[in-house]
């Protein structure tokens, strides 16, 4: 990585004492110094609504960086090093006069990264005073989701932004798009005939998509029972995933290119109304359990909770995509709270062989799938078939991985956190692992369309106990086409 040329910036994070600033965007910026990613000329601006001495601010952000870098990587030269690049400016990011003391302390000549650790509904505000001081002409914005609640939301903030700013200089993150393995997706597809040729309805039999998350609301429940998990967490990752797996090749490897065949996918969805919400979707919220062997409250007795909340915490169901690619192969998604474990996998599961000739006792276990895995583990594996080895096993088959596990494969390498590389691709001016406006409106689309008719046919969402996968009738959307979530213990 330290070949790559990064022109040197100013890097300006608004928002920068809150949470997602200290726990992700200030490491991430030090890794990328401490790799030697970051011109020596780029400086870094912590911009945020706090008063008080800028030094206490600055030693806070520190201390943060400590608690959130693992030890072995904080090296004294590099520490130094990315906090004297560092300093802290108060700013009401509502109010235009303070952006005039910012604009005087900018160099002219250096291009501007302003990136929005805030909440959507100030990104218009925050663009209009950048322009007012004439610093919208050299910045690129960085916008952090969720930008809207639904399309029409959605819309306004873009609006919004777009007044100051062309598309080419917006640049819309989602996280899950700088996982290395996610990026591999690409590689794995389109760089390797072995699979891109088996790669439509002619060889795959369906699509696993599992984002599971082993904590509950973690203090966030203002925000998480407004939105719920389908806008959190399907509405950009889940179907981010599926695009990438579900995407023509483009035509070159350019942001546009890439953006312009993820937005098919997202065309060629079909809407699920009617009697396909109850038979094709299914909606959870978690009661009390057990995570870890320990008892957890379940959402409605969480802090602050709101004891009436119909907010779904877990989601699974089918999507189908309408194309010659596609056709007849369901896309089963699922995503939730208090799972029994931290993943996230993606699984293509590929057709039997038309001719079965093994031990009929057998043909439950016949069946290739490609694993890969986000996380905990970064990795892909591919399962095949084998014979047992033995002289008394006969032709008795079992299944066993092809593997690439990255921190095995590469055990001298480290494995850069996904905003690392985001934050790297901005800098150099890169689009291609960002979202373009139009794959947002029709990823709201289609799923607005899943909450109206929830709210329409009064749908309340199924109990599931915490610790477990979900609620039973999750199981029983994917059994009823003859399949079973992989791995599920």
């Amino acid at each position: 990585m330290a070949a790559i040329s990064v022109e040197p910036c100013t890097f300006a994070l608004f928002g920068a004492l809150g949470d997602l600033a200290l726990r992700k965007l200030f490491p991430a910026l030090y890794q990328l110094d401490r790799a030697n990613l970051l011109h020596p000329d780029t400086r870094l601006l912590a911009l945020a609504r706090e008063v008080g001495s800028a030094q206490e601010h600055l030693d806070s952000i520190e201390a943060h960086l400590r608690r959130h870098v693992p030890e072995a990587d904080i090296e004294p030269a590099a520490l130094g090093r990315f906090l004297a690049r560092l300093n802290y400016q108060h700013l009401d990011f509502l109010q235009p006069e303070g952006y005039q003391a910012l604009a005087e302390q900018l160099p002219g000549e250096l291009p501007l990264i302003a990136y929005f650790a805030t909440a959507a509904a100030v990104y218009g505000a925050i663009c209009e005073n950048l322009d007012k001081v004439g610093l919208a002409a050299r910045t690129r914005v960085v916008l952090e989701k969720p930008i809207g609640h639904d399309l029409e939301s959605s819309r306004r903030v873009n609006d919004a932004v777009a007044r100051f700013f062309p598309e080419s200089r917006v640049y819309r993150i989602d996280h899950y798009l700088g996982k290395e393995t996610v990026q591999n997706l690409i590689a794995l597809r389109f760089a390797n005939s072995l699979f891109e040729t088996q790669w439509n309805q002619n060889s795959i039999s369906h699509v696993e998509i599992t984002v599971a998350e082993k904590v509950g609301i973690e203090g966030r429940w203002g925000y998480f029972d407004k939105a719920g998990q389908l806008r959190d967490m399907i509405q950009n990752h889940l179907l981010q995933l599926l695009c990438l797996i579900a995407m023509d090749p483009p035509s070159e490897l350019s942001a546009d290119a890439i953006r312009d065949e993820k937005v098919k996918v997202l065309k060629a969805l079909a809407p699920i109304t009617g009697d396909g919400l109850s038979t094709s979707v299914v909606r959870g919220q978690y009661i009390a359990g057990y995570s870890e062997g320990k008892p957890v409250p379940g959402y409605l007795e969480e802090d602050n909770a709101n004891a009436q909340s119909d907010t779904e915490t877990f989601v699974a169901l089918r999507a189908d995509i309408r194309n010659w690619r596609w056709s007849g192969v369901p896309f089963y998604l699922r995503t939730g709270k208090r799972m029994p474990q931290k993943l996230s996998q993606i699984v293509i599961h590929f057709k039997e062989t038309p001719h079965y000739i093994f031990a009929p006792e057998q043909r439950l276990q016949i069946g290739n799938k490609l694993i890969i895995r986000l996380q905990p583990d970064e990795g892909i594996s591919l399962r095949v078939m084998t014979k047992e080895q033995g002289l008394d096993k006969g032709m008795q088959l079992r299944s066993g991985p092809l593997q690439l596990n990255f921190s095995d494969a590469w055990r001298s390498a480290r494995i850069p956190d996904a905003y690392e590389r985001l934050l790297l691709e901005v800098m150099r001016g890169n689009q291609n692992l960002f979202v373009r406006k139009d794959e947002i409106e029709y990823a709201w689309k289609w799923c607005d369309q899943l909450i109206a008719g929830w709210r329409n046919a009064g749908d309340a969402p199924k109990p599931y106990a915490a610790g477990s996968w979900g609620p039973m009738s999750s199981i029983a959307l994917i059994t009823r086409d003859g399949r079973a979530w992989y791995g599920d213990i």
